[in-house]
């Protein structure tokens, strides 16, 4: 049996009409996973809500690396222009929470089971931390990536708000080349761009690629 995928740009668009018709400035709590894929999403949808910039990946490695992606996360807010206010919320770097949730899948090819438990944990601190900060909405900036399945990524997310009692934000930032804008504007801002997602796995199958591609 076809599942039929659902277009969430669309849905997105519809959502942002409605609130520009209606005049509402709604509250938005955005899980970002780095600067430069937060650049087009924050140009975006700041035009529609208040935003605050929520930093939760405990799945990033080494430590220093977490630290430059803060970094640069703080720096891109500070230096983009936005019409509504956009604030940084930083979460704790809890990397055992990514190991437990990680467990028997460390070899597993990004993209699969253990990106979609990554996925879960993320978007379960998102979710709570705009429950308890009366948020209006919450979504992520993982869906710009090419890498990232977006129809994962929202039913996690829609999945997450029913259970914390706040609306989920559906969206599939890859789509009227929100991918390529991420791209000009991590130029513009001479932003630093990661070449592996971020997790210690990831880093370790980046580099056996490369090493292929040298012998």
């Amino acid at each position: 049996m076809n599942v039929q995928k659902v277009n969430y740009q669309k849905e997105l668009e519809r959502l942002l009409k409605e609130l520009e018709t209606a005049d509402r400035v709604p509250t938005l709590l955005i899980h970002s996973c780095c600067a430069p894929c937060s650049s087009y999403v924050l140009e975006y949808l700041s035009q529609y809500f208040k935003i605050t910039v929520f930093y939760y990946n405990p799945n990033i490695y080494p430590e220093s690396e977490y630290e430059k992606r803060i970094l640069e996360q703080q720096k891109l807010i500070r230096d983009m222009k936005f019409k509504y206010p956009v604030s940084f919320l930083e979460g704790r770097y809890e990397k055992e929470k990514f190991y437990n949730v990680s467990q028997g899948m460390e070899e597993l090819k990004e993209g699969g089971a253990r990106c979609m438990e990554c996925y879960r944990l993320r978007l379960s601190e998102a979710a709570r931390q705009a429950a308890s900060g009366g948020f209006g909405y919450f979504t992520t900036t993982l869906s710009i990536s090419p890498m990232k399945n977006a129809q994962k990524l929202n039913e996690i997310g829609v999945q997450l708000g029913k259970e914390y009692g706040v609306e989920y934000l559906a969206s599939d930032f890859k789509k009227k080349n929100g991918y390529k804008r991420s791209i000009e504007l991590s130029k513009e801002y001479g932003l630093y761009r990661q070449d592996y997602c971020g997790c210690e796995f990831s880093m370790r199958q980046r580099e056996a690629v490369s090493e292929q591609r040298k012998a």
